[in-house]
């Protein structure tokens, strides 16, 4: 079906809807993301997640994009000019492809850390561009497992997705449910389950990430923390390291992003 207005209710979902009223779309029942691009777009329908509508730059039917509107007989596609998706999107999409998706089930805690070896541990990490890239990097450097507070930012917001390049769909995670842990810390939890916690922060007591007993904890969850204040202190002084990045040039610390990266690769215990 090819659309010309803007205002047409078909892309609502698209153009017109915030995260928030996505994620609360279809209630009671499951809500919406929105996935960009037919590299990401294959990653989600590989993971199982369940399409609603295409919606597809006219120039880009004969692309990448008829395969996956192929592998989704029954789903309504809807075709635009790239004027068009430009406005929609506010820049202009090299793969003009977009679907909307019901969002999946969370997994469980227990679920993520089953079998895990190295975890990721966000709090309050806001910035859904720092979240992809944090996902990216889990992903691609031997994280087995992410969990996330309530204050950090929704993996599924359509930013997140997009600079994680899909890799949202590749690696176990879910957001920690305090309701269902009140006689206990997300920290003290992970602790029975045999991690060994480690918060980035800078402190007195840090240690360096190359120091050998991180390397050679069986098993190790990585704590990073909000971008500008760190890790909370009553969080820092309930892990079992405080760790560091040493650096040069009188730099103190990275983004939250790219520090992420570099102690994934230095505490991986996958091949490198």
């Amino acid at each position: 079906m090819e659309i010309t207005d803007f205002n047409a209710s078909e892309l609502d979902v698209y153009a017109r809807c915030t995260e928030s009223q996505l994620l609360h779309y279809n209630e009671p029942q499951k809500g919406l993301f929105i996935a960009e691009s037919p590299m990401v777009i294959e990653a989600a329908l590989d993971a199982g997640c369940i399409p609603v509508s295409f919606l597809v730059e006219k120039t880009q039917l004969n692309s990448a994009a008829r395969v996956l509107i192929e592998r989704c007989k029954d789903v309504p596609v809807y075709v635009v000019e790239l004027d068009v998706l430009t406005k929609l999107t506010g820049f202009k999409m090299t793969r003009g492809m977009l679907c909307a998706m019901y969002r999946p089930d969370l997994l469980t805690v227990d679920q993520v850390c089953h079998q895990a070896k190295r975890l990721v541990v966000l709090e309050n990490v806001m910035n859904p561009t720092n979240v992809g890239a944090i996902f990216r990097s889990a992903a691609a450097l031997g994280m087995d497992g992410i969990l996330l507070t309530g204050g950090c930012s929704d993996p599924l917001y359509r930013r997140s997705i997009r600079v994680s390049m899909g890799t949202v769909f590749k690696i176990p995670w879910t957001f920690l449910d305090k309701k269902q842990r009140k006689d206990q810390s997300w920290i003290s939890l992970l602790q029975k389950e045999g991690f060994r916690m480690a918060a980035m922060a800078l402190d007195e007591e840090s240690i360096s990430v190359a120091d050998q007993r991180l390397t050679e904890e069986e098993k190790l969850a990585i704590v990073l923390g909000t971008e500008g204040y760190g890790l909370m202190e009553e969080t820092i002084s309930s892990c079992d390291y405080t760790v560091k990045i040493p650096m040069s040039n009188g730099v103190d610390s990275l983004n939250v992003a790219a520090a992420s990266a570099v102690v994934f690769w230095q505490l991986s215990k996958k091949e490198k």
